[in-house]
């Protein structure tokens, strides 16, 4: 699976990286984005960068998603 964030919708509340921070974080511009291992895909952003996260992790994302009061966070399924 994957997921990406569309930062136009993002209201920068964090829930995402609160709820899953192997998947997402926050950076110096307020926005979430997702995140590989170390990599942050913020150069693009948006639909190009989308990240795989592990499916141990697919509940968090999931609930993440749920929660996002932006409604950006995006997962598609392979």
């Amino acid at each position: 699976m994957k997921v990406w964030i569309d930062q136009d919708l993002c209201t920068g509340d964090g829930l995402c990286e609160e709820i899953a921070p192997a998947v997402f974080t926050l950076l110096d511009d307020g926005l979430a984005y997702v995140k590989e291992g170390p990599k942050v895909f913020s150069d693009p952003g948006g639909a190009e960068g989308l990240a795989n996260f592990p499916d141990n992790m697919a509940d968090a994302v999931i609930e993440s998603a749920e929660e996002c009061p932006g409604e950006c966070i995006f997962i598609e399924v392979e």
